[in-house]
């Protein structure tokens, strides 16, 4: 059996979370043999599945008709506080992903409230939630990477480093993050990530200018290749994520598969998501305050840190594989899509 996976992240929009779930999947499918893969224009396949939702994605499925995987990464919800003019733009938006999600056979939401959300559509597809997988290998921090890492953003050894990752744009919460920085001139704080949406960015000139009068003890690093974070992760003690909507975001579960505390934005998708108990904070003050006690109490920043430990076990990528393959295989086989979800939890 062929897999054909396809992202239009692949040749635009790099910087995000849907560009490394689509690295992480080609990874995954590939690293066993029970199945060949195909990477968007590379040829064809037996089964379609698409990261994105672009005309890429409906031109390269018109040979797949019966047997299109859509994975879930957007909702109507998550262009607010990503683009300009989300309000006016949510009508047409609403229904542009409505055709997105009924032209798959099967969408693959990765979280409750993602599948809460197709339904909301009235999309007409089967819905089956598995979630991003990770792998933790990948990001295990080890005493030369946290030195490479340190080198890089020019970070002294024995500095309390808190870094923040996302999108420079309002849903991500980069201007909280500043305002955490600018309250705690004692630790060094790190944002990594840039605007792959350029223009498009919701914002822009508001948080360019927030940017441009940050404190010192705030560095931006800017869009950074995959490849480099594990080093960027290792350079931290702890991770902020105040990002005001999400999916099942991979930047703080790679952070806690690095054996970081990652303190959590207090919002609803995650008491849907997370199997166990997390970090969280629901504003600024409780933000400064757990980012203060992580710095000064060891015995809090322990228990933080087994939280981390336990927080990743939901993300098993092998078991996450096993559940994408039998849903190649149903499909391959013809199955009905009402059947689908009926076969997988039996």
């Amino acid at each position: 059996m062929k897999i054909h996976i396809v992202s239009e992240t692949q040749h635009l929009f790099k910087g995000n979370g849907v560009h490394t779930a689509f690295l992480d999947h080609v990874e995954l499918l590939k690293s066993n043999d029970d199945v060949e893969t195909v990477v968007n224009n590379k040829g064809l396949g037996d089964i379609y599945h698409s990261h994105t939702y672009g005309p890429y994605y409906f031109l390269k499925g018109l040979a797949y008709r019966g047997k299109r995987v859509h994975t879930v990464h957007v909702i109507p919800d998550s262009i607010k506080g990503s683009i300009p003019m989300s309000k006016t733009m949510m009508p047409l938006v609403k229904w542009y992903f409505k055709k997105v999600y009924s032209y798959a056979d099967v969408c693959l939401a990765i979280s409750p409230m993602v599948e809460e959300a197709i339904r909301e559509t009235g999309a007409e597809t089967e819905i089956i939630r598995i979630q991003n997988p990770i792998n933790l290998e990948k990001w295990q921090r080890t005493p030369q990477n946290r030195a490479k890492g340190r080198a890089l953003l020019g970070l002294s050894p024995d500095a309390f480093v808190v870094l923040g990752v996302g999108q420079l744009q309002a849903r991500k919460g980069v201007e909280d993050f500043i305002d955490v920085a600018t309250a705690m001139p004692e630790a060094q704080f790190v944002w990594a990530g840039g605007r792959p949406l350029k223009a498009m960015t919701e914002g822009l000139a508001r948080i360019a200018a927030r940017m441009a009068s940050a404190p010192d003890n705030l560095k931006f690093t800017g869009l950074l290749d995959l490849e480099t974070m594990p080093l960027i992760y290792a350079a931290a003690d702890v991770m902020l994520f105040p990002s005001y909507q999400e999916n099942c975001p991979l930047a703080p579960i790679e952070g806690a598969a690095s054996g970081l505390p990652v303190v959590f934005r207090d919002i609803v998708e995650y008491r849907h998501l997370y199997e166990y108990a997390y970090l969280k904070a629901s504003s600024t003050e409780e933000f400064i305050t757990k980012t203060r006690e992580l710095m000064t109490d060891r015995n809090f920043y322990e228990d933080a840190v087994a939280h981390s430990k336990q927080l990743v076990v939901q993300f098993d990528k092998d078991k996450i594989r096993e559940k994408l393959i039998g849903v190649y295989e149903r499909l391959d086989n013809g199955v009905p899509s009402y059947l689908m979800s009926w076969l997988l939890e039996g």
